[in-house]
């Protein structure tokens, strides 16, 4: 060692003082360095761990955020479309219900006028038969009797003769319901005369309905079914016109 110029005793001290160092540095630099590096990546890959978390929770709330509009967006829709179609049948229930109170006004008017028609032309056919009376009497050029005048009138009128509806004499008729037309109205013992006769006919069960033309001028059109006994004066005319010409 003196060959090479050391001291030995002042080698082993320098060895003996670099080991301690080391072993300080060791003990109070070195490991605490390797503790807060291996803190520090744990902390970091904590960190690495919480930040993937709360991606995939971010995530996963805007999936569920996502969803959660997407079924309000189809609530809502049904919603509208429910409201739209509540609003639809109550607007046709509406219509529906002014019409039938329209039509059921009208029908009413048209009854109410049909019933003051009636009304008024049974208190004309006093005139009127008193009119026909003279005529016919200035007609034949003698007066007639008061109880021939109320047979005349009568059977002109109901177009009943000896209790029989004349223009269904010898007529087969069958049928569930018949349409009676006079130019005035029927005198109740008039109606019973003539629904008398023609359920004989048709059937007890069968319904018969009078209802009022002034343009037929005198006697009965009866309709059964699609049968039609034409016994007014207006047809009348109108048969002895073709037969003119």
């Amino acid at each position: 060692m003196d060959k090479l110029g050391l001291n030995l005793g002042y080698f082993l001290f320098q060895i003996f003082n670099f080991t301690i160092l080391l072993i300080l540095l060791y003990a109070w630099a070195y490991k605490p360095i390797l503790n807060m590096l291996e803190n520090r990546k744990n902390k970091i890959a904590q960190g690495l761990e919480d930040a993937r978390v709360a991606a995939e929770a971010r995530a996963n709330a805007e999936k569920e955020a996502q969803a959660i509009m997407v079924e309000a967006q189809a609530n809502a829709a049904q919603r509208i479309r429910e409201a739209t179609e509540r609003a639809e049948i109550a607007a046709r229930d509406v219509l529906s219900e002014a019409e039938k109170q329209a039509e059921k006004i009208r029908s009413e008017a048209l009854a109410d006028a049909a019933q003051e028609r009636d009304r008024i032309l049974l208190e004309l056919r006093s005139q009127v038969a008193s009119l026909a009376i003279v005529a016919a009497q200035k007609l034949i050029g003698e007066a007639l009797d008061e109880q021939r005048q109320h047979a005349l009138l009568k059977e002109f009128f109901s177009g009943v003769k000896a209790g029989k509806v004349v223009v269904l004499e010898g007529s087969e008729i069958k049928g569930e319901a018949a349409e009676v037309v006079s130019a005035l109205p029927l005198l109740p013992d008039e109606q019973e005369v003539v629904k008398k006769d023609i359920l004989s006919r048709i059937g007890e069960q069968s319904s018969v309905i009078f209802r009022v033309d002034p343009k037929i001028l005198g006697g009965l059109i009866v309709r059964v079914g699609d049968k039609v006994f034409d016994g007014s004066v207006i047809g009348q005319l109108e048969t002895l016109r073709q037969t003119l010409k």
